[in-house]
């Protein structure tokens, strides 16, 4: 069914994202991070919470199309902006990459540790966040290459330069930030992992995916679209919802199982 799919559903040219849909995606998270910054800095930090949680959520986005090259950039690029997500989310993203890319390759068996939430009850995943974080990089520390290795170094010492400076100089606005980062990488097991991906270990490719209305994906930034981006990785985000409506067209009968 899977190579059915990818060889008679038209989709090719849903890959290469236009100017417009580039500059969405790589600067979708820029007025997030600009108005939670300045509500924080004012010291409005109740109000500031939702737009940090959409920067976290719309960055999340950037860093996934990014593991994908599908940011609409080239290489060195893609590696400046995932460097930069890095720093503003204070968590090594090449180590995400690295779990990432395998994640795909072992979808859901015992060389997924990305995946791992995906067999627990939704409660299990949710505590189980952070030492999910922390794994992810131990993992890429004991199995990846030394490219990956030098990587993870390296935004390592530039996350713990900025942290030690924040911390050193108590500037309260972005320790708020930080609070906010560490809480949605807490609870990424569970959002990012488990709401995707339960109850599809018979068939893990096709993954959990989301209809039945705008406002769902909206609020998603349009990455439960997962049953898509499993079959055809390559594409973007941006054009998830074309390639959903392409899908549903084509294969009406196909069971979907969404996410919420």
């Amino acid at each position: 069914m899977l190579d059915e799919i990818r060889n008679n559903l038209e989709w090719k040219d849903l890959k290469k994202l236009s100017f417009k849909g580039t500059i969405i995606e790589n600067l979708i998270n820029i007025p997030w991070l600009l108005i939670s910054m300045f509500l924080a800095y004012n010291e409005y930090y109740f109000f500031a919470i939702p737009f940090t949680i959409l920067f976290f959520l719309s960055t999340l986005r950037q860093v996934h199309n990014g593991i994908h090259n599908s940011l609409g950039l080239n290489k060195f690029a893609t590696q400046i902006s995932m460097f930069i997500n890095s720093i503003l989310m204070f968590v090594s993203v090449s180590a995400i990459k690295f779990n990432h890319i395998r994640h795909h390759k072992y979808n859901l068996s015992k060389k997924d540790y990305e995946g791992k939430p995906a067999t627990m009850k939704w409660y299990q995943a949710i505590f189980y966040g952070p030492i999910f974080m922390i794994g992810i990089h131990l993992k890429t520390i004991k199995h990846g290459n030394k490219n990956h290795k030098r990587q993870l170094l390296l935004e390592s010492i530039f996350i713990f330069g900025f942290f030690s400076l924040i911390i050193f100089f108590k500037i309260n606005f972005l320790i708020y930030h930080i609070i906010i980062m560490a809480i949605g990488e807490g609870l990424m097991a569970f959002f990012a992992v488990w709401s995707v991906h339960h109850d599809t270990l018979e068939n893990p490719t096709f993954a959990r995916t989301q209809r039945g209305g705008k406002w769902k994906n909206i609020i998603s930034m349009g990455m439960f679209y997962h049953l898509e981006h499993h079959i055809f990785p390559s594409i973007p985000t941006h054009n998830l919802f074309e390639l959903s409506i392409r899908l549903d067209k084509k294969y009406p009968n196909l069971i979907k199982k969404e996410v919420f």
